[in-house]
């Protein structure tokens, strides 16, 4: 055993070891995340509940979340809801948002990249847009499509659009010259450059601003959902805080971070799965 380790090397016996223990092979990531959310949990209870170190309205008790999450999990609900049914509801309007600005900020993004032409007759506009906060939208998106979804889809696409564009227009920038030159004496057309060459190399970066784009719509979401929503994780929040419900609060902020962890993670598998070719880290 001495001698296999010494010939595989620290780095190779620092993956193995990372594999798991045992003969479940849990992950050491997994134990170390387990771990410190226990720890967490435990100096919460302590601060509120054990030793009542702070304000049960500045911070509630495990107890009292849990009683807000029963109530609003039940047919009784919150906010006019249920919490699944508000889930449901953000979730449906962040992937609309989130997949429009894919559509159009992707491409984008591309042809700036590679037409230095677009690039100077699109950019202006979009440095002139860009610096604007997409909340400053909100107001704007009510007068021109009221208090329904759509002025929250489309603020929520302003706010994710703009990593789209910028990780695919500096993607495309990225990749190497020599690559594009070498499959142009192959005799690639524009189109089968673009196709094979391009696009490929600018995917790690398209994916990075995908996920900077997730990240931003949930953010915007929130704040939208704040003003004239009838349902949605917002909702919740807004209504919690004028009720002065820190266990519902927690609640919602508990919630938005689940949907928002569930979709990063959906969007890291798709990630996976288009660049297969890149090794694994």
């Amino acid at each position: 055993m001495l001698r296999r380790r010494e010939r595989d090397g620290p780095l190779q016996s620092l993956a193995r070891s990372s594999r798991g223990f045992g003969p479940w092979r849990i992950p050491r990531r997994a134990l170390v995340g387990v771990a410190t959310i226990g720890v967490a949990l435990l100096l919460w209870w302590l601060a509120t509940s054990g030793l009542r170190l702070l304000n049960p309205l500045r911070l509630p008790s495990p107890q009292e979340v849990w009683a807000a999450f029963t109530q609003i999990s039940s047919g009784q609900g919150y906010g006019g809801a249920t919490l699944w049914q508000h889930a449901a509801q953000s979730l449906w309007l962040v992937a609309k948002g989130f997949t429009v600005a894919v559509i159009t900020g992707v491409p984008l993004g591309l042809l700036m990249g590679w037409s230095r032409r677009a690039e100077t007759l699109i950019n202006p506009i979009f440095l002139l847009l860009r610096p604007i906060p997409a909340l400053a939208w909100i107001p704007l998106a009510i007068v021109w499509f009221g208090l329904g979804d759509t002025g929250k889809v489309f603020v929520i696409w302003l706010t994710a659009f703009v990593p789209s564009v910028i990780n695919a227009f500096t993607g495309v920038r990225n990749v190497d010259p020599v690559l594009i030159a070498a499959a142009r004496t192959q005799g690639a057309s524009t189109a089968q450059v673009i196709r094979h060459v391009v696009i490929p190399g600018a995917m790690p970066l398209i994916f990075t601003g995908l996920r900077l784009s997730l990240q931003a719509s949930w953010t915007t979401l929130v704040a939208a959902e704040l003003v004239g929503a009838f349902f949605g994780l917002g909702r919740v929040l807004n209504v919690a805080g004028q009720d002065i419900f820190p266990g519902m609060i927690l609640v919602g902020m508990a919630a938005v971070a689940v949907c928002g962890a569930v979709t990063t993670w959906l969007l890291g598998r798709v990630e996976r799965r288009v660049l297969a070719w890149r090794p694994a880290v």
